[in-house]
């Protein structure tokens, strides 16, 4: 296998009980800040029934892991993605040694709804911010957005959750009917106050003009990107997509995300409990690496290929090009 990767076979794991309940409390943006596992810290053992369709090609689950046989195994896979995939693109994520809040924590504040709504100076600072265009100025997706095409593209993929809102999946060639995007775009603008939704464009263009805090044309309300900030219900739907997809997959892969923040989080759980194998794909350590089957370590832009067969236009297994 690529020396970057570093596969380590887990048995089975500890996770919260709690935490695949979030699914079905849905609403709100929530983060488990400084936890590892679980609202509460007790932790129980997951009892998973086994998938016959994935262990029987890789010989009953006895065998050591290969991750590829996981893959290739599997008919019906649901993917989570978190900043850890755009980092790459030049985007930086949140938590992570150099993230975003990690390096200023009064930045998280902008993400608030509380603070948001309260304080027009974070919004008239966010708001300069994106008219300026110096927040992800010409990002690109990269070859870990593109492996998700690959996986689309060979039939595998059924539903892929993103928790970012850079909407770098869709301008891959992901199809945006499989994308949920559970936390929103930046790409559209919306009114806290009325269902007014436009292109963002149409706000920035005010914004540039000298409107320091837009507001709704139609009813005077607060604008804001069309993005779900913490403290801010979820958008209608979504989690019940994302229930159905984790229940009906028979492999579930988290990509770059710490899975604290719920209730998208509990994706992963609610997949494990209705016998989908588990691969987490990270930087770093995440909230739910216990529960994993597989643990990939490494830059998600050169790993991600590999472990879905493709690497930078070529087909792994088979070596022929996908373009």
């Amino acid at each position: 296998s690529d020396g970057r990767l570093r596969f380590q076979r887990r048995a089975g794991g500890d996770v919260a009980g709690e935490a695949e309940q979030a699914l079905a409390a849905g609403g709100v943006a929530v983060r488990l800040a400084g936890e590892h596992i679980g609202k509460a810290g007790v932790e129980r053992r997951l009892q998973r029934p086994r998938r016959r369709e994935i262990d029987e090609h890789i010989g009953g689950g006895n065998e050591p892991c290969d991750i590829a046989a996981l893959v290739d195994a599997a008919r019906r896979i649901a993917v989570l993605t978190g900043a850890g995939i755009s980092t790459d693109s030049g985007i930086p994520d949140f938590r992570g040694p150099d993230g975003v809040w990690t390096k200023n924590p009064e930045a998280e504040k902008a993400s608030d709804i509380r603070y948001y709504v309260a304080d027009p100076g974070i919004r008239k600072a966010r708001w300069a911010l994106r008219a300026s265009g110096e927040l992800w100025p010409d990002v690109q997706p990269n070859d870990g957005h593109r492996a998700l095409v690959r996986l689309e593209e060979r039939g595998l993929l059924d539903t892929l959750v993103t928790q970012n809102v850079d909407g770098l999946h869709q301008a891959a060639g992901s199809d945006p009917a499989r994308v949920v995007e559970v936390h929103g775009t930046t790409r559209r603008a919306m009114c806290l106050s009325c269902d007014w939704r436009d292109d963002i464009e149409v706000v920035l263009a005010r914004v540039r003009a000298g409107d320091e805090d837009p507001h709704c044309v139609d009813c005077g309300g607060l604008l804001k990107s069309a993005t779900v900030s913490f403290g801010q219900n979820l958008f209608p739907g979504d989690m019940e997509r994302i229930e159905q997809a984790a229940i009906a997959c028979d492999l579930v892969l988290a990509v770059g995300s710490s899975l604290q923040v719920y209730p998208v989080a509990a994706m992963v759980p609610l997949a494990a409990r209705h016998g989908a194998r588990v691969v987490v794909v990270n930087g770093e350590p995440t909230a739910m690496d216990d529960l994993a089957d597989v643990l990939v370590m490494g830059s998600i832009s050169e790993v991600l290929g590999t472990v879905v067969g493709w690497s930078a236009g070529r087909n792994v297994r088979g070596g022929a090009s996908v373009d």
